[in-house]
């Protein structure tokens, strides 16, 4: 919790200190495909995810990284490609993100009929 989540550890919930952390709309999302492919690089994170802006993606990788959720390595190329993979602590949260993962798979046509 290196950022801005000391407060929640030590007086409040532990689960709003987590969702703190990846509850923002886009931060599941990437941590669920780097757990399925062990790296991806910002334009592939991009692809599988329609509907981020470029802004915004840049944003939460910052946040997770600073969190101490995924690790950003720059490979010497011209141009220089960066690549994102979760850390230990990022690969702890798979058994919560498979739960979640099922449990929208689960509710997706329920989701999609309230949409209508």
């Amino acid at each position: 919790m290196a950022r801005r989540h000391g407060t929640y550890a030590r007086e409040g919930c532990a689960v709003e200190a987590a969702l703190e952390i990846i509850g923002a709309k886009w931060k599941g999302g990437i941590v669920y495909h780097l757990l399925l492919n062990s790296e991806l690089r910002f334009s592939e994170l991009q692809r599988r995810m329609p509907g981020v802006t470029q802004r915004i993606l840049a944003k939460a990788l910052r946040e997770l990284e600073s969190d101490g959720v995924l690790l950003r390595t720059v490979y010497p190329t011209v141009p220089p490609q960066v690549g994102y993979r979760l850390t230990p602590e990022g690969e702890a949260l798979r058994p919560a993100m498979m739960a979640l993962h099922q449990w929208g798979r689960a509710r997706q046509p329920s989701f999609e009929a309230a949409a209508e």
